[in-house]
C-alpha cells in the first residue's frame, strides 16, 4: 500500500460525499450523511498519514486501495 498525504485523503473524502465540518488547528473533521462517524485527517504540510492510520480511514469511507 502506498502512503498519501493528508491534503490528498482530504480530497478524496470529499469526492466520495463526505463534508468538511470544522477544522481545529491541522486536523480537518469530515462527517458523511447517514453515518454517525468522524474522520478526523491530520493535515501537516505534505506529511503522508502513517499506514494504520490510513487503513483505518479507509475502512471507516469505505475506499479501496485502488481509488488511492
Amino acid at each position: 500500500m502506498k502512503s498519501i498525504s493528508g491534503k490528498h485523503f482530504a480530497q478524496l473524502l470529499e469526492n466520495h460525499g463526505w463534508n468538511l465540518v470544522r477544522v481545529k488547528g491541522s486536523h480537518h473533521v469530515y462527517m458523511k450523511a447517514g453515518n454517525y462517524t468522524r474522520i478526523s485527517v491530520p493535515i501537516h504540510g505534505n506529511k503522508d498519514i502513517k499506514i494504520g492510520l490510513l487503513r483505518h480511514f479507509m475502512k471507516i469511507a469505505e475506499i479501496v486501495e485502488d481509488e488511492l
